[in-house]
């Protein structure tokens, strides 16, 4: 029951974070609690900003099948492309193995895999990396360095990620987003929000160029504690790549249950 517990977490922080950041991108923008549905679409250039999850816990096959059918018919409604997120562990075992087909008959195809994290971890050290200076991001010149980073690594137009957050009052207050410095030049990125009595990681990044020298997790911690130190809070929750994955445990987090984005077909 744990560990269903804690995917129920993941799935609810990411409803939680998410309403925050595309109300921020667009306080007209589609936020709806639907049954078994969390709808948090900005319609925006900035693909990650357009969000639908599943949030039923423990759905059957017959279920899992009315509920993505569902989800795409609100994904063809929309402008903007984006993503349907599905938390694996959240589905009844004797459906998860047919998650794939029925994805398929309803309009879906795989984009990339995730897992969701968490853990009670708060506070670490301060941290510190050789190649790099951290600066939080208060600026607008800061914050396009901010999306320009996130665009780059996953492979938006640089256009999509400025779409996304430029601009952002909120991610110049009240989000803790960092810049990792190297010789001056921003590098990588990540921040915490706070969400439902967690600290959230949203939107780790690190400039294809860099990758590989620790320059995420480094980061990652320098967000982390000083959204700590801001708040009190003491656990955190995120949202993992393939590629980020492996990163987090270092740090401190657990996985839960492993996420599956689709996109529409065609």
């Amino acid at each position: 029951m744990a560990v269903l517990a804690e995917s129920v977490e993941s799935m609810e922080q990411l409803a939680v974070a998410w309403r925050a950041m595309v109300l921020d991108r667009d306080e007209n923008a589609d936020v709806r609690d639907l049954p078994g549905i969390a709808v948090r679409w900005a319609d925006c250039r900035f693909a990650f900003w357009n969000c639908v999850t599943l949030t039923d816990v423990g759905a059957d096959a017959g279920l899992l099948e009315r509920r993505l059918r569902e989800a795409v018919s609100v994904m063809r409604a929309k402008e903007r492309p984006g993503f349907l997120w599905v938390f694996e562990d959240l589905i009844a075992d004797e459906a998860r193995g047919g998650l794939e087909d029925a994805a398929t008959r309803a309009g879906l195809v795989h984009a990339f895999p995730g897992t969701g994290m968490a853990g009670d971890l708060l506070p670490l050290p301060e941290p510190a990396h050789p190649d790099l200076t951290f600066v939080r991001v208060t600026t607008d010149e800061q914050l396009q360095a901010y999306a320009d980073i996130n665009s780059r690594a996953y492979g938006f137009p640089l256009e999509d990620g400025r779409d996304g957050i430029g601009g952002s009052a909120l991610w110049k207050s009240g989000v803790h987003a960092y810049l990792g410095l190297r010789d001056g030049v921003p590098v990588t990125c990540a921040a915490t929000v706070e969400a439902d009595g967690r600290l959230f990681v949203v939107l780790v990044a690190t400039d294809p160029v860099w990758e590989r020298r620790g320059y995420g997790e480094a980061v990652t911690r320098k967000a982390l504690y000083e959204g700590a130190r801001a708040t009190g809070l003491t656990r955190a929750t995120l949202h993992a790549t393939a590629a980020g994955a492996p990163v987090y445990p270092r740090i401190g987090f657990e996985p839960n249950s492993p996420m599956h984005f689709y996109a529409l077909q065609g």
